[in-house]
């Protein structure tokens, strides 16, 4: 009987160790005190025990809201709107269910007659305007030691897939700007490089999803925007901070025999340092940070049973230590009140090395069938120097800027692979150098109307990448040798835009074209078997169009068209 009952503990035990989830979906609806639906009011989820911002989002028409992904633990969650009382909800994520719904979150109007206004306090977490959703990371001690790619995975209709590419509204065709301009560091059509940038050095997120003609035509989904830190106050301001973490504190399931351990005790290390000075018309600023991760990437058992009565069990293990040295460092050079120069420099560094084990054993783990190990070193530099000039007329709102932007970009990538077979052992290589140049140079003009304003200006870009592959055969080989080689890609697009914004009591609108033309050629060895040179040339436009109904002063009727362009590896 004792046997029996502690054998009904444990399989209760298990079933709720089984039961509980490591993330949660929060919803519930916003409504005013007559009960009706309450759009677009701003919610912020923040961490019970720092009150860190963990996540925003917007009601939508009928004032629903939904939060995904929310770790279990204490939160409160903050509802705010124009001409209504800010309201907060202390909220229990449990463990044991993947859904909460919080019901309804009533919201008082504020009547309240002041005599005098004063205005102090801190930047929303989230701020929504027709064009783009603005997120900041700045005060995010929650996800400071992280990366920014794990920031991204907490930002309403931002999704990241397994291999670590962004999602924009279910769609992978995103274009990633830093400080308004795309450079290698973010990759062009690789959102990999999202997880090269600690968090600790960004100020804000925005999320651009009908990008006007003023941005280039890349980019199906929309624009993501990344905002460097930059203090501009008076004197020597600076700020150190150092994140420490670990993880992996113990092994869930032992190696087969004859595999390199896994990795344990998994640390996480990230030092950064802010510096800026500012005296007189100068200001130098310098933002520097260092992520050191080491993870068990990967652990994962698979058994194949077949008809003739043999088994195969197979193991796979990925080791991963990652080295990601970022800074940036500039001067801004306030001539006058009309005219102000920046030079300014980005460098990143990121060092990775992956370590696998894939062994294939019969049944009984007694003979081993094989062993497949490999080990990929690489290493990522990127380079980026910009110089601009912005000049103010004495009309606000009216001014000139332009530009010049180069980023310089290194994959330097070796794949070594060892095959143990019970008769042979076979060693292969793999080798990849490819050099990214682009060269942007553009040019805009603002003009403030009566009731809007009007931008034009021009760009011109020039992008290289030499490449150069290397396949180096051992015993029993299946690699081709005939398959790697040298090419260079090369794309030339110069581009003119003009947009209008007009805004009156019951419209908004927005109309805008570009036109781009667009030089692509491929030149490739010509002893190659496969591939042969080859180019193409286009020019084409690109409109936009967003139209708003003011309905009245709570509810806007929206209506958007953008033509946009799905270049390859863009």
């Amino acid at each position: 009987m004792k046997r029996f009952m502690f054998l009904l503990l444990s399989m209760s035990q298990s079933v709720w160790v089984l039961a509980q989830v490591e993330s949660v979906t929060i919803s519930g609806v916003v409504k005013d005190n007559a009960g009706s639906g309450l759009p677009y009011v701003n919610l912020v989820l923040l961490a019970g025990r720092d009150r860190a911002f963990v996540a925003g989002t917007v009601t939508n028409d009928d004032g629903r809201y939904t939060l995904s992904g929310v770790k279990p633990g204490n939160y409160f969650l903050e509802a705010s709107y124009v001409g209504y009382k800010n309201q907060e909800q202390a909220i229990l994520v449990g463990k044991l269910s993947a859904f909460l719904d919080l019901g309804i979150l009533p919201l008082e109007e504020d009547v309240t007659a002041l005599g005098e206004v004063v205005v102090e306090g801190t930047r929303e977490a989230v701020a929504e305007t027709l064009d783009k959703k603005t997120f900041s990371v700045a005060d995010n001690v929650n996800q400071s030691g992280g990366s920014l790619l794990q920031v991204m995975q907490n930002l309403p209709g931002v999704t990241v897939n397994q291999e670590g590419t962004i999602l924009l509204r279910g769609s992978e065709r995103v274009a990633v700007l830093i400080d308004g301009k795309q450079t290698a560091l973010t990759g062009f059509g690789n959102q990999r490089g999202l997880d090269n940038i600690p968090a600790s050095a960004i100020e804000r997120i925005e999320i651009i999803n009908n990008p006007s003609a003023k941005y280039d035509a890349n980019g199906n989904a929309g624009i993501i925007n990344i905002i460097y830190k930059k203090n501009v106050a008076e004197g020597l301001n600076g700020k150190a901070g150092l994140t420490l973490g670990a993880g992996a504190l113990w092994i869930k399931k032992g190696n087969y025999p004859g595999m390199r351990p896994q990795y344990q005790v998994t640390p996480k290390v990230n030092p950064s340092l802010s510096l800026n000075y500012r005296k007189g018309k100068s200001n130098i600023f310098l933002q520097a940070d260092n992520l050191y991760t080491k993870t068990l990437n990967k652990n994962e058992f698979v058994d194949r049973y077949y008809e003739n009565g043999d088994t195969i069990r197979q193991q796979t293990v990925r080791n991963r230590t990652t080295n990601i040295v970022t800074g940036k460092a500039g001067i801004d050079w306030y001539k006058d009140e009309f005219n102000t120069f920046t030079l300014s420099g980005l460098f990143s560094s990121e060092k990775i090395l992956d370590e696998g084990d894939e062994p294939f054993f019969n049944g009984d783990l007694s003979e081993s069938l094989r062993l497949w190990q490999f080990l990929e070193d690489e290493l990522k530099t990127t380079v980026t120097a910009t110089a601009a000039w912005q000049h103010k007329y004495k009309q606000p709102g009216r001014s000139f800027n332009s530009g010049f932007n180069y980023t310089f970009h290194r994959e330097d990538e070796k794949y070594f692979f060892t095959n143990v077979m019970p008769t042979f052992t076979g060693q292969d290589a793999f080798k990849l150098i490819s050099d990214e140049n682009v060269f942007d140079v553009n040019a805009d003009y603002i003009q403030p109307l009566k009731y809007g304003r009007f931008e034009t200006g021009l760009k011109f870009r020039y992008r290289f990448i030499p490449t150069n592959m290397q396949f180096i055969p051992g015993e029993n080989s299946p690699l081709d040798t005939t398959a790697g080689g040298w090419a260079d890609y090369s794309e030339l697009i110069p581009a003119a835009y003009g947009a209008y914004v007009f805004e009156n009591k019951t419209f908004e609108l927005e109309a805008g074209l570009r036109v781009e033309y667009v030089k692509i050629f491929y030149d490739v060895n010509p002893y190659h078997v496969t591939y042969k040179s080859d180019g193409y040339d286009y020019t084409q436009p690109f409109p936009n169009l967003r139209v708003a109904y003011k309905i009245n002063t709570n509810q806007t009727l929206s209506f958007f068209y953008n033509r946009r362009v799905d270049r390859p590896n863009e």
